[in-house]
């Protein structure tokens, strides 16, 4: 059978483990929650670029297809 202070030293560890245990847990929920909020701030930029993107599409629908070059107005008309 093991000695007290074998069974003393097993305890400690199992001590140790499970407050490394509690801290990982701790920290895995932080990071959970920062994965959580990156997450919604990329979707969030992501929906921006497209609105922005559907407003540049909108202002490049609007201009002319060919812009007329000055002076080749006068050049047509001329015999």
């Amino acid at each position: 059978m093991a000695s007290p202070s074998s069974i003393d030293q097993i305890a400690e560890r199992v001590e140790r483990l499970l407050l490394r245990h509690a801290e990982l847990q701790r920290t895995n929920a932080l990071l959970a929650q920062q994965v959580a909020a990156l997450t919604q701030e990329r979707d969030s930029l992501q929906s921006r670029l497209q609105a922005a993107r559907a407003r540049v599409n909108a202002l490049l629908d609007r201009l002319p297809a060919e812009p007329e070059l000055p002076g080749t107005a006068e050049t047509k008309d001329a015999p």
